[in-house]
């Protein structure tokens, strides 16, 4: 791994945690909060590509493990990965992977096609592992947690918009264009 790389998974990992600062939207409905990192997800999956994409919330979700209070709430160490959100955790370095494998595989990409990503797989992907985890730990049936988590569809559909407005324009943008055009083609002949 060049030293680039590891420069821009560290920089995505303290995104994370930036957005981890907002306060969590605590539900009556529900102990999973809503907060700003899925925005995070989705935007390092589309910068960064599957390969960095994963790894960097690999990193952020090892230093919450480690019990850093990263998460939003100030939350942090291994509790966290026994409480009802702990699918929508698991999922994160999933969710990146599929993003950024799925928008390199387009040779013009276009709006369109990040945001159809970001609402299918990046919003979908999360909700398919995170619902039946939060069923599990909640000790309720899948079907009463996910109209549970229909509470959270407004919001994911905002910040799925917004991560497709910044990562297409990121992607465009000379810095980032130059500087990951070797990761995503080295993606691309490492997937073939």
């Amino acid at each position: 791994m060049k030293l680039k790389e590891m420069t821009f998974v560290a920089v995505f990992a303290a995104v994370m945690g930036a957005l981890g600062v907002v306060p969590p939207i605590m539900l009556s409905v529900t102990p999973v909060p809503i907060t700003l990192q899925t925005l995070g997800v989705l935007l390092t999956g589309g910068v960064l590509g599957a390969r960095l994409g994963a790894m960097s919330q690999i990193i952020f979700l090892l230093l919450v493990a480690a019990g850093m209070p990263l998460l939003s709430g100030g939350r942090g160490g291994p509790s966290v990965f026994v409480g009802p959100s702990v699918g929508y955790l698991i999922s994160w370095p999933i969710t990146a992977f599929c993003i950024g494998y799925l928008l390199s595989r387009f040779q013009n990409l276009k709006l369109k096609y990040v945001l159809m990503i970001n609402l299918t797989v990046g919003i979908l992907l999360i909700y398919l592992i995170g619902i039946p985890a939060q069923a599990f730990m909640l000790d309720i049936p899948v079907l009463e947690a996910a109209k549970l988590s229909l509470v959270y569809i407004p919001g994911d559909v905002l910040k799925a918009i917004l991560a497709s407005i910044l990562v297409y324009r990121l992607r465009k943008h000379p810095f980032f264009s130059r500087s990951l055009a070797t990761s995503y083609s080295n993606n691309l002949t490492k997937n073939i």
